[in-house]
């Protein structure tokens, strides 16, 4: 049986809202009708996916690795989260969200901790380290926070955001009135993440250009952690063509410095692509998320051309 791409699915539901749309061109009757019909149609399919899990379960074969499986396919696990079937609870698939953001936040010298989950759907959070001096980290780690709660709990309502005690002199990695309140909100900080399966088989200091949503990007991986930035030099202002990834003189292990090849800068991929060689210069990053399975990037509207 072959299996229909993610984007497929999701194109589909889609249509149906266009579809529901459309059907208020007939009255105020033939909308409610066509609401009706969808509405029986999902509650008559959520019943016999209950019983489906209800039949796997007493046989004992609906184990841990059965519901982590569940959960990891995104079309599985959407389905189940309308009928609220899914194996695991919003605190849960938030704080795994966060995990997958954390090394992202790491490379800008930032972290995040979750802090509670409200009854009305709300998410705390508090904010924790430091940025290195990147003019983009609001806007990247913003997105990076936002598509990966959003992906996981679509039916959370709001995000509400603390800087930890010990930040409040030097100011939070994400400024509290910058970052978003509530998860639908202004149509400026909307992302689209997309896949990008080049990145998951780069190797440990190789350097890989490629192109998401029409925008050209870089991408480098030093150690376990992989960067990915808009493919232009900040100080020539030429693309990454062939670029080489280095270990800074003098620097730690895990340490890496992406090369231009053109005009020879140097920038720190772990500093959010600060530049060595020039103060004030910097690379665009562009969030990114890893769950394993593949690799997601998104493209920030201020760095989209």
């Amino acid at each position: 049986m072959s299996e229909q791409p993610s984007a497929d699915w999701r194109r589909t539901g889609e249509r149906i809202d266009t579809l529901i749309a459309a059907s208020a061109s007939g009255g105020t009757v033939a909308r409610e009708r066509s609401e009706e019909l969808v509405r029986l149609v999902v509650d008559f399919y959520g019943a016999g996916l209950e019983r489906l899990l209800d039949l796997v379960h007493e046989h004992g074969t609906l184990d841990d690795e059965v519901l982590a499986a569940l959960a990891g396919d995104d079309l599985v696990a959407s389905v189940l989260l309308v009928h609220g079937l899914h194996p695991y609870d919003v605190e849960t698939r938030v704080e795994k969200a966060l995990e997958s953001v954390r090394p992202y936040l790491g490379s800008h010298g930032g972290d995040v901790e979750l802090l509670a989950v409200t009854d009305d759907g709300a998410v705390r959070l508090r904010l924790l380290g430091s940025c290195d001096g990147c003019p983009s980290s609001s806007v990247t780690l913003k997105l990076a926070v936002r598509g990966a709660v959003e992906a996981a709990a679509p039916e959370v309502t709001s995000i509400e955001v603390e800087a930890a005690a010990e930040e409040e002199a030097s100011g939070p990695v994400v400024p509290v009135d910058a970052l978003f309140t509530r998860l639908h909100g202004a149509a400026e900080d909307s992302a689209s993440w997309q896949s990008v399966p080049e990145l998951s088989a780069v190797e440990p200091g190789a350097v890989v250009r490629f192109t998401v949503e029409g925008v050209a990007a870089v991408g480098c991986r030093t150690g376990a952690d992989l960067f990915a930035f808009a493919d232009r030099c900040a100080r020539c202002e030429q693309p990454f063509d062939g670029a080489a990834l280095t270990r800074r003189l003098g620097g730690a292990a895990g340490d890496g410095v992406l090369r231009c090849a053109g005009c020879r800068a140097h920038y720190d991929v772990r500093r959010a692509g600060t530049c060595l060689d020039a103060e004030g210069l910097h690379l665009d990053p562009l969030p990114l998320l890893s769950d394993g399975a593949g690799v997601s990037v998104c493209v920030p509207a201020t760095v989209a051309t």
